[in-house]
């Protein structure tokens, strides 16, 4: 089977405690960065073992190099910097809001590629990835270069004209998609939380606050990743995995797929979507009527957010609702974000980490064969 697997996830995973303490190490200059990257190197090994031996398909490092699921790829675009300002992002969970801090993004000279992003940490990844495993690189998504900052993020001076931005990050991506083939890569994931966001009735009133047309974004972004992905090389297989935030088991957003639903479903063109359904937040399968022939569907139904494991009969259950909606040959299984979107982690242990993607590879194959 090509990807994405019945049994599948999205990226992230916890980090290990010693990689924490050799990060720290580092941030102090107490160690170098080769001592650093060893440590990586053998915290992967590790995780990519974990991976095979719960029975999983595929594989990534754990985004184990990375602070953020996101950031640290996105300023190594060139043109791309951090602004004078500060954002405070307000994120919640059950026990009330969490918040945090980052810098503002901004758009001061022309975006390019510089030269291939992750190149030598996708490398390594290949290197260790044993028999029988495709190893997958996730990025974020062109969407979220934009959907940060918006149109005041850009500067005028730069872009006078927005659609040449447009042009310039979709020619941007479109190189960086070009170049993962050419290490190799079969399997590359764009997360795009953006997509999932504009969901939500206060995530689009911001929007409009600040000046952008939150009523069709979305149709915006999906033209922009439409334009990364239109020479996608042969044998590059490309997925988007939508959720509502995730940081310290906490979220951003909460609505259904439908205001983004016809148009993501129908016209974005990717092989596959890993889509959030751990709760309520999430709303129906229903918008999944969308979804075209061909295209697979990876469900996210079991969290990432709390340690407590799902039963293997209601996710069944589940997946036989969504089949109502899309066949089920098309459907695969995941958990609904990744472990540890940001350094920190959520909130469970690497042994309840370890039984949840068990649990996905046990269910798929009883579900699938």
């Amino acid at each position: 089977m090509l990807p994405p697997f019945r049994a599948d996830h999205v990226g992230s995973l916890l980090r290990p405690p010693a990689l924490l303490k050799a990060r720290q190490q580092r941030a102090e200059g107490s160690i170098s960065a080769a001592d650093l990257r060893a440590i990586e190197d053998d915290a992967i090994r590790d995780v990519v073992r974990m991976q095979a031996e719960v029975g999983l398909q595929s594989a990534t490092d754990g985004e184990f190099r990375r602070t953020s699921w996101h950031m640290d790829f996105i300023y190594r675009l060139g043109g791309v910097g951090q602004g004078d300002g500060r954002l405070t992002v307000r994120m919640h969970n059950n026990d009330g809001d969490v918040e945090f801090t980052a810098p503002a993004l901004q758009i001061n000279a022309p975006i390019t590629l510089q030269e291939p992003i992750f190149a030598s940490d996708f490398e390594f990844l290949r290197s260790v990835a044993g028999p029988g495993i495709t190893p997958k690189l996730t990025i974020p998504s062109p969407s979220m270069v934009h959907y940060r900052g918006g149109r005041a993020a850009i500067d005028p001076a730069v872009y006078p004209d927005e659609e040449q931005f447009w042009a310039d990050l979709s020619a941007a991506y479109a190189a960086q998609v070009r170049a993962v083939h050419e290490l190799g890569g079969t399997y590359l994931q764009l997360d795009d939380t953006s997509l999932a966001y504009l969901n939500d009735p206060d995530q689009r009133a911001e929007l409009e606050a600040r000046g952008d047309d939150a009523e069709h974004q979305h149709l915006r972004y999906i033209r922009q990743i439409n334009a990364a992905l239109a020479d996608k090389p042969e044998g590059l297989r490309v997925t988007t995995h939508m959720c509502r935030g995730n940081y310290r088991s906490s979220w951003a957003a909460s609505g259904s797929y439908d205001f983004v639903a016809e148009a993501l479903f129908s016209e974005l063109a990717v092989d596959g979507f890993f889509l959030e359904f751990d709760d309520e937040r999430s709303g129906s399968f229903a918008p999944l009527r969308f979804v075209p022939p061909g295209k697979m569907v990876v469900l996210g139904l079991v969290t990432t957010k709390r340690g407590a494991l799902e039963s293997k009969d209601d996710l069944k259950r589940r997946i036989d609702e969504a089949a109502r909606y899309v066949p089920l040959e098309q459907l695969c299984l995941s958990p609904q974000c990744g472990f540890s979107s940001t350094v920190e982690g959520n909130a469970l242990t690497y042994e309840e980490q370890v039984a949840k993607l068990r649990l996905i590879v046990d269910t798929a194959a009883e579900v699938w064969g």
